[in-house]
């Protein structure tokens, strides 16, 4: 039994995929999986035991990019294709079945809007598979002494980042004596492309509880690692939905995206909204996706630290 499983380019938007094939993967435990992605998400499925081929599509200009996965599975007759970019190639092949998503303009978090595309009432909740080797790597790069706080400060379009001198701030609130995690370690993560954003947090933070890791690990090494920090705090990333996945606390930094949509999934989880609402942000003159700067300045630093200690306190079950 073949199913084809068509998923993003997009790391976040991956991440928050392994929850319906999981599910998938449990109801057809006979089946082979072939999972078509982009490139920077296509490390995430390597390790999940029904997936037997993982196609990672590169754009190409002209959307020669779905040419080139028609010819990749236009031999192979499939039982299920699962689209989750909705695109005419699922039709072009031929299958049994077909299960098409298209992104709808309710507030249902994308975890849920899938559930649904499947008939399920109670979603799944993301899955990443890692390998043991990836966890051997994370444990060597850990520092032998607990709590560890691990940051998110890039995020992969300006306007979702947060400032990094406010990451510091916070970072060193929350590991101060009076904070949550006094004394801790802090970790940053983060794409080689991302260093030069990463560097204000860097450059602010105390060198012998730093650990530098931006652009050193690879996603699922990232996971491993994540899987055994303390606590987790991001700007709305792939990163981010990495962390919750892998059980980390996760505290999402919000602005010009919904959280509605895209906050990290799971009871371990919260959001830090900038005071601004999302349509406030990206209505405002000249905005523009790929070239607006930051629109996270009125998320204050108290307002991420209250959002810390209310998470803290929630998981850790004492009072605030």
């Amino acid at each position: 039994m073949k199913v084809l499983f068509i998923t993003s380019t997009r790391i976040g938007d991956a991440v928050l995929s392994t929850a319906l094939l999981s599910h998938l993967s449990q109801k057809y435990p006979e089946a082979k999986f072939t999972v078509a992605c982009g490139p920077l998400a296509a490390p995430l499925f390597v390790d999940i035991p029904n997936v037997e081929k993982v196609l990672a599509v590169k754009k190409r200009r002209a959307s020669l990019h779905w040419l080139d996965l028609w010819r990749a599975c236009c031999k192979t007759s499939w039982h299920l294709i699962v689209d989750l970019r909705a695109s005419a190639i699922s039709y072009c092949l031929m299958t049994r079945h077909r299960m098409v998503w298209r992104a709808g303009n309710s507030d249902v978090h994308r975890v849920v809007s899938l559930a649904e595309l499947a008939g399920l009432s109670t979603p799944p909740a993301p899955r990443l598979c890692i390998a043991e080797k990836h966890h051997t790597a994370a444990k060597k790069l850990l520092p032998a002494n607990r709590p560890l706080l691990a940051l998110g400060p890039t995020a992969n379009w300006p306007g979702k980042q947060w400032q990094g001198k406010r990451f510091a701030e916070l970072a060193l609130r929350l590991t101060a004596t009076d904070g949550i995690l006094p004394g801790a370690h802090i970790i940053l993560l983060g794409a080689a492309s991302e260093h030069e954003d990463a560097n204000p947090t860097i450059n602010s933070l105390p060198a012998d509880r730093l650990v530098d890791l931006v652009g050193k690990l690879d996603l699922l090494t990232a996971a491993a690692l994540l899987s055994n920090c303390d606590l987790y705090i991001g700007n709305d990333s792939g990163l981010m939905h990495i962390a919750a996945a892998s059980g980390a606390p996760t505290l999402g930094l919000f602005g010009p995206s919904k959280e509605a949509h895209y906050a990290p999934w799971g009871n371990r989880t919260a959001v830090a909204r900038t005071a601004l609402a999302y349509d406030a942000l990206v209505s405002g003159p000249g905005y523009n996706h790929r070239t607006t700067g930051s629109l996270m300045d009125s998320l204050t630093v108290e307002m991420a630290e209250a959002a810390a200690r209310k998470l803290w306190a929630r998981i850790s079950d004492i009072p605030t």
